[in-house]
């Protein structure tokens, strides 16, 4: 574990405005957001601020919100958010304090699903020769390596099925190699990897769940079941 809680001070005013207005933002300025094992999934319906919530712990430990390891950090035109820039950590003990107490030891990289290849290319690692769903799992092979915090949003937009599944590989073996991993996903495939915290973003805010009880776990297993069900309200006859 890097570190055990994410935090940051509500803003003076706007207090109505996005981000701040979000539930899930809301309770992270009350409350907090604590990490509780070293794969931490936050699941939701689009608009529903885990991508928000995973790009300002990235600003926060100094990785690049465009995406980038934290020694490209802010080489990009894109400015840091509002929620970013108010991010703060308690550390864990050991690895987590020394990458706390010193910017030159914070390790990691921020994974954009819509950026990561641009990213990428900007750190000297093309993969032009490949698809892009291989280009990803090159990165995850050639820059996922050392324990760090590693920050992704939405990694399976550009991969298979047996992709993804090679993914989950690469997170577990991070996990287990000493570093973080904190991920916004809709996929329930990611989510079923054993020992991670899953937790649900929605209208409620943050809350922690098991893997069978994730809304996408049920609609999907009722849609394979029987996809009709579903498609009869959404195609016309």
């Amino acid at each position: 574990m890097i570190i055990e809680r994410a935090y940051a001070h509500r803003p003076a005013h706007d207090e109505d405005a996005w981000p701040w207005s979000v539930p899930c933002v809301r309770q992270l300025l009350e409350e907090g957001l604590r990490f509780t094992a070293p794969v931490t999934f936050l699941v939701g319906e689009n608009g529903s601020g885990k991508s928000t919530l995973v790009e300002a712990v990235a600003e926060g430990f100094g990785l690049d919100p465009y995406g980038g390891s934290h020694d490209w950090r802010y080489a990009s035109p894109r400015d840091k958010s509002a929620l970013g820039e108010r991010m703060k950590f308690d550390a864990a003990p050991g690895r987590g304090r020394r990458m706390a107490a010193s910017w030159s030891n914070r390790k990691g990289f921020f994974l954009r699903a819509e950026t990561a290849m641009d990213a990428l290319d900007r750190e000297g690692f093309s993969p032009d020769s490949v698809s892009h769903g291989e280009g990803f799992l090159a990165a995850f092979r050639g820059k996922f390596l050392h324990a760090g915090l590693y920050v992704l949003d939405e990694p399976e937009a550009a991969l298979s099925f047996s992709s993804c599944l090679e993914l989950v590989g690469h997170l577990d073996r991070l996990a287990k190699e000493g570093s973080q991993v904190i991920c916004a996903t809709h996929s329930p495939l990611l989510t079923a990897l054993p020992g991670a915290d899953i937790i649900e973003v929605g209208d409620h805010g943050l809350r922690r769940v098991a893997w069978r009880e994730l809304g996408i776990v049920d609609h999907w297993r009722r849609y394979l079941a029987d996809p009709h069900a579903y498609l009869r309200h959404i195609v016309e006859p």
